[in-house]
């Protein structure tokens, strides 16, 4: 059995489905599609870009609901930019929003920076009024260093919230992560799934394994807005599609990250 299916409850032979809607407040043209989603209950939980230029219209769409707070420490769209909500010089890059590749954030960020910017997330999206359930890492990047990795698996530990982790294997990381997230108490996902445009989600959803899969999608409508500032409109608007046969699915095991932080926090009782 998993730490994360223990958790929640299920048995060893168990296949649970958490599905999330990530990039919440990137765009109107995201907001829209993940609301959409969640209503219709093709997703389970939605992941908030606090910093990005459309978290305060989520505000007015989700207050009091359900999120992962999607830790931000870079903006990869070009045209499009976002930065740091606290002072925080080693998480600019060159045109003053966050650094526009991975690469680039792990070649100058601080610890104590990421820290403070990640705590602020965290408050903020708190402050605003969700129930913010789990941590997850905008991508991935503060999780493929093991000192940026100690600093979000210290806030998810103080925050008492599951904490997806990267998609790499441990020993591609070179560190243990889920060890230390596992000691630590902290649930996590078993494996990460993302569509691209060409999967068949029938074939992916019947080749779950046991466990928890988590499937992030990243849902957008089809705007020239969102066509104009992201390379990947593309992929968003398909996944934005597959929300509508996500909907009809029968006979899984469908949790959200809200599950996941009730049986966390029940096991420490």
């Amino acid at each position: 059995m998993s730490q994360a299916t223990e958790a929640l409850g299920l048995g060893d032979d168990a296949i649970a489905l958490l599905v999330t809607g990530d990039d919440l407040g990137l765009c109107h043209a995201a907001n829209t599609a993940i609301f959409s989603g969640l209503q219709l209950g093709a997703l389970s939980s939605a992941s908030l870009l606090v910093p990005a230029p459309w978290a305060r219209e989520a505000i007015v769409r989700y207050h009091g609901e359900p999120i992962a707070v999607e830790l931000s420490a870079t903006a990869e769209h070009l045209l499009y930019r976002w930065g740091p909500i606290t002072s925080a010089p080693s998480l600019h890059g060159g045109d003053g929003g966050f650094a526009s590749t991975v690469a680039d954030l792990l070649d100058h960020a601080d610890t104590d920076d990421v820290r403070r910017e990640f705590r602020a997330q965290i408050e903020r999206a708190v402050v605003w009024g969700f129930d913010v359930c789990a941590l997850v890492v905008h991508q991935d990047a503060a999780l493929l260093r093991p000192e940026y990795f100690d600093v979000v698996l210290d806030l998810a530990v103080e925050f008492d919230l599951p904490l997806r982790l990267s998609e790499r294997s441990d020993h591609d990381l070179g560190f243990p992560a889920t060890t230390l997230a596992a000691e630590e108490g902290i649930c996590s996902p078993d494996r990460i799934v993302r569509c691209t445009q060409d999967d068949d989600l029938a074939d992916l959803i019947a080749s779950l394994e046991f466990g928890l899969t988590e499937l992030i999608l990243r849902p957008a409508e089809d705007t020239g807005e969102l066509r104009a500032l992201a390379d990947d409109a593309g992929a968003r608007i398909a996944d934005s599609d597959r929300l509508t046969h996500l909907a009809s699915l029968q006979g899984l095991t469908i949790v959200s990250y809200r599950d996941l932080r009730t049986g966390q926090r029940a096991a420490r009782d």
